[in-house]
């Protein structure tokens, strides 16, 4: 049995080692140019450009075609997406899947909304990797992953909300005011999937602060934890500083935003996934 782990890119992830993968690039359009979210466009300098362009600006998401193209050549495939409540990407997947399965007897294909983006998804699809590369028969690997999706988080501390108002994922009032005040706002990933506001806060060290405090409150006591940042490194470091003084076994990494994240985080945005302590460890196989 071939495996493969297949993603959207609003994951940021271009590749995975020790395992068949695919990534399924979204598109982010605007009236002068179209930006695809693969490895090759610079998301940094497309965020840029961005912040100064006026005119319509919308992303499109992957087609059904596009999955199956994806989940080409493999027996059994493990599907990652970004929040259902935003995109259609979801949907394409799963629809692929039906007709992947009735295309190949035998195939099997598993896609999981992961209510989130960025690096909730990343874990998810690590997590799945991991038990992927074992013996684990399909069905414990899509229950495992299903059961680790309830005690993984998104976090995102944002200095703009312009895109996220333009495209209808939060009020415009609120972006303008964010605006003109220079507050920056938290945010994370609801239960449903979608974004919620916590808090708006002035300067970035208060925010990295609450991050902190946010962290604490869901449970997270150490692990694995990444920091995807919108061309704002310095402070992805300071955050991973700071998590490591507080828990001096976790694991964080920092990660650039791709094409999409940086879209909808803007410049300066953070985005943190990270797991809470109920997360069940990795079965060990006898």
């Amino acid at each position: 049995m071939k495996r493969k782990i297949v993603v959207d890119s609003s994951s940021n992830l271009s590749r995975m080692q020790g395992i068949d993968f695919a990534c399924v690039p979204l598109k982010i359009i605007t009236d002068e140019q179209e930006y695809v979210d693969a490895p090759e466009t610079d998301a940094f300098a497309m965020a840029h450009a961005l912040r100064s362009y006026k005119g319509k600006s919308s992303t499109s998401c992957p087609n059904v075609g596009d999955f199956l193209a994806a989940y080409e050549g493999a027996d059994e495939i493990f599907v990652v997406t970004i929040t259902g409540t935003l995109s259609g990407c979801n949907n394409a997947a799963r629809m692929a899947a039906e007709e992947y399965q009735d295309n190949h007897p035998g195939a099997r294909v598993f896609v999981l909304d992961s209510l989130s983006t960025g690096p909730e998804m990343c874990l998810l699809a690590r997590r799945m990797a991991a038990l992927a590369a074992t013996d684990a028969a399909f069905d414990e690997i899509c229950q495992d992953a299903e059961a680790y999706s309830q005690h993984t988080h998104l976090l995102f501390s944002l200095e703009s909300l312009n895109n996220l108002a333009r495209n209808g994922r939060v009020k415009l009032t609120a972006a303008v005011v964010a605006r003109a005040l220079g507050i920056r706002v938290l945010g994370q990933a609801s239960p449903q999937g979608e974004l919620d506001l916590i808090c708006k806060t002035r300067g970035e060290h208060g925010v990295l602060e609450r991050i902190i405090l946010e962290m604490k409150a869901k449970g997270y006591a150490g692990g694995p934890v990444q920091i995807a940042h919108c061309d704002n490194e310095n402070a992805a470091r300071r955050l991973k500083l700071m998590i490591e003084a507080v828990w001096q076994n976790a694991r964080a990494e920092i990660v650039p935003c791709g094409a999409l994240c940086s879209f909808y985080a803007e410049l300066g945005g953070l985005l943190v996934g990270y797991e809470d302590a109920k997360a069940p460890a990795l079965p060990v196989k006898e």
